[in-house]
């Protein structure tokens, strides 16, 4: 059960950041909090594996692995979560969250499209409850007295669809990398995780001149900052190693889906942490996207 365990802690995880992430998204850019969250949480995870004596360890992975995981967080960490990071701060956590968390759908899709594996009624029906439920939470409430504008509301969906499509990449090259032979530890789950971090954090550096010009990141409150770093400490170095940890100890079909859970945790901490208004939809969306994808994957 440890391997189910650590991807429910994974899931948990991401709902605590997405928390952080949003309060420090009220003062801050996409770009220029998710470069600063990437460069902090890749110093913080190559001082622990220095502190640890754990730097050998790199050199025991194959460069194949190290490819992978490098591609893995570039595209994940960098393109996904600066999506991600953009669609928190259009449409909130309670809808934001659920709609990026249908990134299994998109792994399923991949195993039937590329691998040829057999589509279930099982997997019809989580299909079509992900799909009505991603409809749920892109409806506006027009009782609402926060009415999002719609072209915002589109933007913020699409944005989050987006991000499950690259997650869904990201991860499955992540498993790959994890478990290729000789690679199947917890001290290499943790080396993995710095990689590919660390890989983002460079790329992210490097681009600042372009993608933030004004270099913001480097202009941040305080406040804004400890929520950031202390949001991609709970995501990147926590949660991703645990999501990587657990595909050490169960299958890719379980693990995914359970770390997937967060909508049912983002919808709670949404009421109480940040005071979205929590419609009967969002709710209901929530609830048909996690049940969709326990459908695909459990049963």
């Amino acid at each position: 059960m440890i391997g189910e365990f650590a991807a429910l802690g994974a899931a948990i995880c991401w709902t605590v950041s997405a928390v952080l992430y949003k309060e420090a998204l009220l003062r801050a850019k996409p770009i220029s909090a998710n470069i600063v969250r990437c460069v902090c949480t890749g110093v913080v995870l190559v001082v622990c594996l220095a502190v640890m004596g754990k730097f050998g360890v790199l050199t025991d992975l194959p460069l194949y692995a190290v490819v992978l995981t490098g591609v893995s967080g570039i595209i994940g960490l960098g393109f996904g979560d600066t999506l991600y990071m953009m669609s928190l701060k259009l449409i909130g956590v309670a809808r934001a969250v659920p709609i990026t968390c249908i990134y299994p759908l998109f792994n399923l899709l991949f195993a039937v499209f590329l691998k040829g594996e057999i589509v279930t009624l099982y997997v019809v029906l989580g299909t079509v409850a992900i799909v009505f439920g991603v409809w749920l939470l892109s409806q506006e409430e027009e009782t609402s007295t926060h009415e999002l504008q719609k072209k915002v509301l589109v933007k913020g969906v699409a944005y989050a669809l987006a991000t499950a499509i690259i997650w869904a990449v990201s991860i499955t090259m992540i498993n790959m990398a994890v478990t290729l032979p000789g690679t199947e530890s917890l001290d290499h789950a943790l080396a993995i995780n710095t990689i590919r971090v660390a890989a983002v954090a460079v790329l992210l550096l490097a681009s600042a001149p372009i993608t933030d010009r004004k270099f913001s990141f480097l202009k941040m409150q305080r406040k804004t900052l400890a929520a950031l770093i202390s949001g991609g400490i709970v995501a990147l170095a926590l949660g991703w190693f645990l999501l990587t940890f657990s595909f050490i100890h169960t299958l890719e079909s379980q693990a995914v889906p359970i770390s997937s859970t967060t909508p049912l945790f983002s919808t709670i901490s949404g009421i109480i942490f940040l005071h979205e208004q929590v419609t009967a939809k969002i709710v209901a969306g929530s609830i048909l996207v996690v049940v969709g994808i326990f459908l695909i994957f459990i049963i």
